[in-house]
């Protein structure tokens, strides 16, 4: 199954609580909340306020992602705020296995996340503890990026690893996603599609946007060996 988050660093900031309204109704089937330091990326977003006062408009699944140094501290603030899945990076992490476990103690869905630059067996000792792991495909702090495509080969040596050890683990792509790069990096076993302009930026708008990327996906799995 295809899966679309959308990200709202790049909705409208003024009409957020709308903007997200909007876009689950449009069929996203999780909503990405990008959070920033300042210091672990040379960007500022919000913190958990932002996510408790958007969490009563919609159902739709909270994908967190935690851009921030020391996420353990922050763990159970945005447990508490909504958040369905949290994201922590593997380059953030003092202990991984001890943060990613902590997550799954507070209910909550862990993922792990990794930079462009950052080697897969990094995670290799952790995949049992995730429901996902989220690959970059560009460099994070900023939307709007231009796609890395060697994150295709980097999400088809994950997914063969996966495979090979019968896990129940998703992986996702984050950055520069949209209806031009969406099919490679799902032919190469990709399912779920962080999209930020690729869906907020689309000309005929969010449902248009979100059903193009789908088709475009379904495409290439349909034609990989």
């Amino acid at each position: 199954m295809i899966k679309i988050a959308p990200s709202i660093l790049s909705a409208d900031f003024a009409r957020l609580g709308e903007e997200v309204a909007a876009v689950a109704a449009a069929g996203a089937d999780l909503i990405h909340l990008d959070v920033m330091d300042g210091h672990f990326v040379p960007n500022l977003t919000f913190g958990p306020p932002v996510v408790a006062a958007l969490r009563p408009v919609t159902d739709c699944p909270f994908d967190v992602h935690l851009m921030i140094s020391n996420p353990d501290r922050y763990l159970e603030d945005f447990a508490a705020a909504g958040a369905d899945y949290l994201g922590v990076h593997a380059e953030a992490c003092l202990h991984l296995h001890r943060t990613l476990s902590r997550i799954r103690e507070l209910g909550k869905r862990p993922v792990v996340v990794l930079n462009p630059h950052t080697p897969l067996v990094t995670i290799e000792n952790v995949l049992e503890l995730v429901d996902m792991v989220l690959l970059m495909s560009v460099n994070p702090g900023f939307g709007g990026q231009q796609f890395i495509p060697q994150a295709v080969d980097k999400v088809a040596e994950l997914h063969a690893q996966i495979t090979r050890r019968g896990l129940p683990v998703e992986i996702c792509v984050d950055g520069g996603i949209n209806e031009d790069t969406i099919g490679p990096v799902a032919a190469a076993g990709a399912r779920v599609f962080v999209s930020g302009s690729g869906v907020f930026g689309h000309p005929q708008g969010y449902q248009a946007a979100m059903e193009a990327m789908r088709r475009r996906a379904a495409e290439y799995v349909d034609a990989s060996p």
